[in-house]
């Protein structure tokens, strides 16, 4: 299985996890910042790093019916978010294979 390296974030603004600030998106990759979490404000990302990700569930959201899992950093185990894995509604399809961070477990690193 070997180590896993934590990948270091190149960029302007970088969020990091708020308990340890491990990087885990580009502030360039936030697709939408109209998005609301479990914590409040959240925003909708493209890709992601240093995240673990939980089983497949399928949850009622605001929108409808997805099935998420839940995204957790990888340096401390704390749950950053999720991403969503399939959406039942035609009109939100767009959000497939894309994470949601919420706002109040980041901080701005860089």
């Amino acid at each position: 299985m070997g180590l896993a390296y934590n990948v270091y974030l190149d960029s302007t603004k970088i969020f990091g996890c708020k308990n340890c600030k491990t990087h885990l998106a580009n502030y360039d990759d936030i697709i939408s910042r109209n998005f609301r979490g479990q914590h409040g404000k959240a925003f909708l990302f493209s890709s992601v790093v240093n995240i673990k990700a939980a089983d497949a569930m399928e949850r009622n959201m605001t929108t409808g019916r997805h099935v998420v899992r839940d995204i957790i950093c990888r340096q401390c185990n704390e749950t950053v978010g999720w991403k969503y894995d399939k959406a039942y509604e035609a009109n939100e399809k767009y959000k497939e294979g894309k994470f949601i961070l919420e706002a109040e477990l980041l901080q701005v690193v860089y």
